[in-house]
């Protein structure tokens, strides 16, 4: 749920690197180095901890080692992918969807508009090996995690029906969970006001600011559907790159999907258990949420592993679990809203070194304990 158009544009390739396209090589243990500052983390979260715009959750071994405004909701941006995730694997293990059909890529293109995801969609397609013929309902799976393509999201949420991935939350007990909607189709919504109501800019954005979270997300289910019949003309997702200045990319964060650090720590957890949710399951989920074990570096210190972040122009979340090879088992979940551009480049540029250097580091956990508790 990358979203850096406008004036967020200059974020572009650092971002892609550091939340998508890098994916594969995130945690790689260079002999005890890596680059960026973990004290940096550290400080954000100390100064922040008073707040209702951030919340970190730790555990290690079953142990409670950090816990800061755990049950406060904040948006999760495409860290809410991991839902739609488990959806795909459990439909897929229930026989209810076929993993190998083919996706025609002119389909997905319904779903995606230019300059509004960090180039996640784009680089997804030009790292496909085979896409003459479509690809495979798997690696549209794939694309949606290891690249963060929103497009790739809100066509899986057609397919496996949002309904159902909004059961999941209450299956699973994830009582802070908003439920979800197809984001790509909400970035239409001021239009859709303004063609309505023959609103100005100003008029529409006072009525979204206005406009109550089920309504939104009516709007955006209905636009998301409208599109199957009549898809959007290139025309007018040039006109939404016109209109979308900050102050409605704001409104379009603020009401992403929200949850608490401790409800995805929680997930995370049963994730990492490899026990509360079926091998047949697990089967089709880890080769989609488990990306960080196709780089080999990683598989030589990990048994297993996951994580998903996202990112908008004032949001920063990831939610993470791993078990090395010598047993030990780590979940977090960080979610961080209201930041300023130099915060958003201090955490985006440091959080894979604090993450490395607490699943490495025993004297570094046992410090982020300290200061942290």
């Amino acid at each position: 749920m990358e979203v850096f158009f406008l004036k967020m544009m200059w974020v572009i390739t650092g971002i892609v690197l550091i939340l998508a396209a890098a994916a594969l090589a995130l945690f790689m243990y260079l002999k005890g180095k890596s680059s960026g500052d973990p004290e940096s983390v550290i400080g954000y979260v100390q100064e922040h901890r008073h707040t209702d715009s951030m919340a970190l959750v730790i555990r290690h071994n079953d142990e409670e080692w950090v816990n800061i405004n755990e049950d406060v909701p904040l948006p999760l941006a495409s860290t809410v992918k991991i839902m739609v995730a488990i959806e795909y694997a459990r439909q897929a293990a229930e026989g209810e969807i076929d993993p190998q059909e083919k996706v025609d890529l002119k389909t997905l293109e319904t779903y995606y508009v230019p300059n509004t995801d960090g180039g996640a969609h784009q680089a997804w397609i030009n790292g496909l090996s085979e896409k003459e013929e479509g690809v495979p309902l798997s690696e549209v799976a794939n694309g949606m995690i290891a690249y963060s393509s929103n497009a790739n999201t809100d066509y899986l949420l057609n397919v496996l029906g949002v309904e159902k991935v909004n059961r999941l939350a209450d299956d699973l007990k994830l009582a802070s969970h908003e439920k979800m909607y197809p984001i790509v189709s909400a970035l239409f919504i001021p239009m859709e006001l303004m063609e309505e109501k023959g609103f100005t800019k100003e008029e529409a954005l006072k009525e979204l600011k206005g406009m109550s979270l089920e309504e939104y997300r009516s709007r955006a289910i209905d636009i998301h559907q409208k599109w199957e019949s009549h898809p959007p003309l290139e025309k007018g997702k040039k006109e939404i790159l016109r209109i979308l200045d900050m102050d409605f990319q704001r409104v379009w964060s603020d009401r992403l999907p929200r949850a608490s650090a401790g409800d995805y720590a929680e997930l995370m957890s049963l994730l990492n258990s490899k026990s509360y949710f079926s091998k047949k399951v697990h089967s089709y989920l880890d080769p989609v949420m488990e990306q960080l074990l196709k780089n080999p570096r990683n598989r030589e210190w990990l048994q297993h592993a996951g994580q998903k972040g996202g990112s908008t122009a004032f949001v920063f979340t990831i939610s993470m679990y791993a078990t090395g090879k010598e047993g030990n088992c780590t979940e977090m979940a960080f979610l961080a809203n209201d930041l300023s551009n130099a915060e958003f480049k201090e955490l985006s540029r440091n959080m894979n070194s604090f993450q490395l250097q607490f699943l490495t580091n025993s004297e570094f956990r046992n410090y982020v304990k300290e200061k942290l508790n």
